[in-house]
């Protein structure tokens, strides 16, 4: 079999997956009372079960079960195993970390000991960053600070998609371009095993949007912004930081900044105006946007054409065949949409 079917499988299993366990889901949060009520800085308006992550999670894990009995991870290296399986029970605490939160509502100081224990047992089982790639002295070995700047970018990620979550599937949207982007990209890359994860976490989000996008029937909740953030960080490690090619350690970064620059931004922010950077507000990207006059759903497709657009741009910067052509097809997007964005900021 093509080892391209079973990136085909691994997405469609997830989604479909994922679309016939939300109506269940959902009618347990109703019943059991699960819910997230509207509140100053929330955006929705009436009560919602905020426990789709659950069918986002399982989605993604039974979709990489049954690739894994088809044989399509093929024969892995003892190193490259430990990898896979580093991310997948990694993705498995953060899920339960963001699940019990949902569920019990935990201290932000908790949660995050909680995640950097995590994302150190996933460094551990090799999801690491070894190297980075510096300006004018090229590849760098990290050494002993391997291991603190692979927790701060695992534990970074997890946030900066969780932080993005308020908005009827922007979260979900966005994570699940950025997994499409890294799928192409691993696979350009020879990482056939990361690309499966990046194939199923795509079918799972973008399969999540049927019941998620603008107006939403249900949230995803921290479980599964979570497992959704530490499995897009961990692919990018171990499909992309991991390969010789200098470039490649660069892509992560480029795949994902609209989360990565938009919670820098925020944190800045808190920190300038004397708050603590744990301190909810509305200085997030789509609150400005909002507040600029846009409406909920071009708010959220002007975020979804800048992540498509960045993700263009690594498509390029890989060298991946026409991937000059893909990011000229998504400036022009971009710039349709930010006339659309000026325009109606225009007539508030």
């Amino acid at each position: 079999m093509p080892a391209q079917i079973y990136h085909l499988i691994a997405f469609l299993v997830a989604a479909v997956v994922v679309l016939w366990t939300i109506p269940d889901v959902r009618n347990i949060g109703i019943k059991s009372g699960r819910l997230d009520k509207p509140g100053d800085r929330k955006v929705h308006q009436r009560p919602m079960v905020r426990l789709g992550g659950v069918s986002i999670f399982t989605g993604t894990i039974i979709s990489l079960m049954i690739v894994w009995c088809l044989g399509g991870f093929g024969h892995l290296s003892l190193e490259k195993e430990w990898q896979i399986w580093g991310v997948i029970l990694g993705g498995i605490g953060f899920f339960l970390i963001g699940l019990a939160d949902d569920l019990l509502n935990l201290s932000p100081f908790l949660r995050l000991f909680m995640q950097i224990v995590v994302a150190i047992g996933a460094w551990k089982a090799g999801v690491s960053i070894e190297f980075l790639s510096i300006p004018t002295m090229g590849m760098v070995d990290l050494n002993w600070l391997s291991m603190p700047i692979t927790v701060i970018w695992l534990v970074g990620m997890v946030n900066a998609i969780n932080w993005i979550d308020g908005l009827d599937g922007l979260a979900a949207g966005v994570s699940g371009i950025a997994s499409i982007v890294m799928l192409f990209v691993a696979l350009y890359m020879h990482q056939p095993a990361a690309a499966l994860i990046a194939a199923a976490l795509g079918g799972a989000s973008l399969g999540f949007l049927r019941y998620n996008f603008n107006p939403a029937q249900i949230f995803m909740g921290d479980g599964g912004s979570y497992f959704m953030g530490f499995t897009l960080a961990a692919v990018g490690i171990i499909g992309l930081v991991k390969t010789p090619a200098v470039t490649a350690v660069l892509l992560p970064y480029l795949i994902l900044a609209v989360p990565i620059v938009d919670m820098s931004a925020v944190i800045l922010t808190r920190l300038r105006r004397g708050k603590s950077p744990f301190t909810a507000d509305k200085s997030h990207l789509h609150h400005r946007l909002l507040h600029a006059g846009l409406s909920h759903r071009l708010t959220v497709l002007f975020i979804y054409s800048l992540t498509l657009w960045v993700g263009s741009l690594a498509l390029a910067v890989a060298g991946i065949p026409s991937g000059i052509t893909y990011a000229c097809g998504a400036t022009s997007l971009l710039s349709c949409t930010c006339w659309q964005v000026w325009k109606n900021s225009r007539q508030q």
